[in-house]
């Protein structure tokens, strides 16, 4: 690597060993970076208090004091200080790792110092492309811009700065609502996103802990490499260690190539490890290691890889329960949850309630080519204020696609929601018997032969089917097709453009 292409960066290497530090300085040189070097806490301050660095590099153990005592005062002087800080922890002291993250340290190395992870990281920290990994050119910038191998300077330590009030990433916005609940977990992203700490979003099911670890993602400095999510709980246990690991080819039956596994493919980037609560004991201990050694061997390799991953995690179980049940890796369990993030439910925050509508009923009419949105009628939010919504944000999405398709006008009324009448509180006594009277009067559902495993699934295809009959018979009209159904035109084209119906030949309205 060229002077020039470092010479922009300064770090700050504290060890109060001469022959580490001196190795340190070496190798940093070597990679033309400006180095100092410091052997005490007090020496590193007064340092520090003269100038500023790109990076500070220190070991957790030194004479006068601890290496988060040098962290504890790169924090108080945030935003003013922008240095990233990377912890030297010995060998097996996972604690101090912890602690060091948590504190507000970039990333760690544990000893002895592995050169090649050394350099790695310290490239990492300073948002330089991973050396095995292809060098990303800012979008913000044109290629012919910048020499080539070259990414523009401090530009990714910018991209993972907070948001300010007047540029609210975009990331950020998707996470809909302002209340107190919403805006702590926007603060905490953007905390997280600066640092390589491991994060552990916790929430019920579909409270959006997805969303989370994409804005976590998107807003660090890794925003412009891969995102890879993983649903831990969907993969069968004996495919687990090939999917994440990779395997090589003649590995085992059916291993007629290479193929990369998530850790891989998820270099330079997040890797998203959802529900990782369900992750069997056995692949919680090869996890533990990768994560540990930042490096994989896959299925039938004899060597290792390094990876440069940062892991987010999410799950809807309180893993330290499942800790003491003897479920889960305690020391996997500490790893992972260097800093917690819980979403709440949506019925700790019902004041997102009218945004979060607002922002679904957008997207529905966007993916089906309908403007403008429909709207909410008085009542029928009323209804939706007083759900429980056991399903939280992914059951208001089904309940608001199933209004759009049900609803004939631009708004949406109450009987389109079709909550369940006991779930609506204070409503008029009159108004609940004749909806009770309502629904023991309709038809019993046929229940002969056996039921459909997935509910969803089995109602679209037999919607499919019969939107696809109509229109047949009507030429492919969907104005009659639709009326022969009891459907208006805007409903029909809804639930086609929902299931993916396509008409061929005369497309009349």
């Amino acid at each position: 690597m060229s002077q020039n292409a470092s010479a922009h960066y300064s770090l700050l290497v504290i060890d109060d060993e001469p022959d580490l530090r001196t190795l340190y300085e070496l190798t940093l040189l070597r990679e033309g970076y400006e180095v100092e070097t410091a052997g005490t806490v007090e020496q590193a301050l007064q340092q520090l208090k003269d100038r500023t660095y790109s990076a500070v590099i220190t070991d957790m153990r030194l004479p006068d004091g601890s290496g988060l005592d040098v962290l504890a005062w790169i924090e108080q002087q945030q935003p003013v200080r922008r240095e990233k800080a990377i912890v030297i922890t010995a060998y097996g002291s996972a604690e101090n790792a912890v602690e060091a993250l948590k504190a507000g340290a970039y990333d760690y190395l544990t000893k002895p110092v592995d050169l090649r992870q050394f350099r790695s990281v310290v490239a990492s920290a300073l948002g330089r492309a991973p050396q095995s990994a292809p060098t990303v050119v800012p979008s913000s910038l044109p290629s012919a811009a910048l020499p080539e191998g070259r990414v523009a300077p401090e530009d990714a330590p910018k991209r993972a700065e907070p948001a300010r009030a007047d540029a609210v990433p975009a990331a950020l916005r998707r996470l809909s609502g302002k209340s107190m609940a919403m805006q702590q977990v926007r603060t905490l992203i953007e905390k997280v996103a600066r640092s390589m700490a491991p994060a552990l979003v916790q929430g019920e099911s579909g409270t959006g802990k997805e969303l989370v670890a994409r804005a976590i993602h998107d807003v660090s400095a890794r925003g412009a490499a891969p995102f890879i999510a993983v649903n831990c709980g969907a993969i069968p246990e004996h495919l687990l260690e090939a999917e994440f690991f990779g395997y090589r080819k003649g590995a085992f039956t059916g291993a007629n190539e290479d193929r990369e596994g998530f850790f891989q493919a998820a270099h330079g980037g997040t890797l998203f490890l959802d529900e990782i609560g369900d992750l069997p004991l056995a692949m919680q201990s090869k996890l533990l290691r990768v994560i540990q050694e930042r490096s994989v061997r896959p299925v039938g390799a004899v060597v290792e890889s390094p990876v440069n991953v940062r892991i987010v995690s999410a799950t809807h179980k309180d893993l330290a329960e499942e800790v003491a049940a003897g479920r889960f890796r305690q020391d996997l369990f500490y790893r992972l949850n260097v800093i917690q993030i819980r979403v709440p439910p949506l019925r700790e925050r019902m004041e997102d309630l009218g945004p979060i509508c607002a922002a679904v009923l957008e997207r529905i009419a966007r993916d089906a080519g309908q403007w403008p949105p429909p709207v909410l009628a008085r009542d029928a939010f009323d209804d939706l204020t007083h759900h429980t919504f056991p399903g939280n944000v992914r059951e208001l999405e089904n309940l608001l696609h199933r209004a759009v398709a049900m609803s004939s006008g631009e708004a949406i009324e109450r009987a389109d929601l079709g909550l369940a009448v006991d779930l609506v509180v204070e409503s008029d006594p009159d108004e609940v018997a004749a909806r009770l009277a309502a629904a023991r009067a309709a038809p019993a559902l046929p229940v002969e032969g056996a039921l459909p495993d997935n509910l969803e699934a089995y109602l679209d295809t037999v919607e499919r089917d019969i939107l696809a009959r109509a229109l047949e018979r009507h030429r492919n009209n969907r104005t009659a097709a639709g009326a022969s159904l009891g459907l208006s035109l805007r409903q029909m084209r809804y639930r086609m453009a929902r299931l993916g119906v396509v008409v061929a030949g005369n497309d009349a309205d």
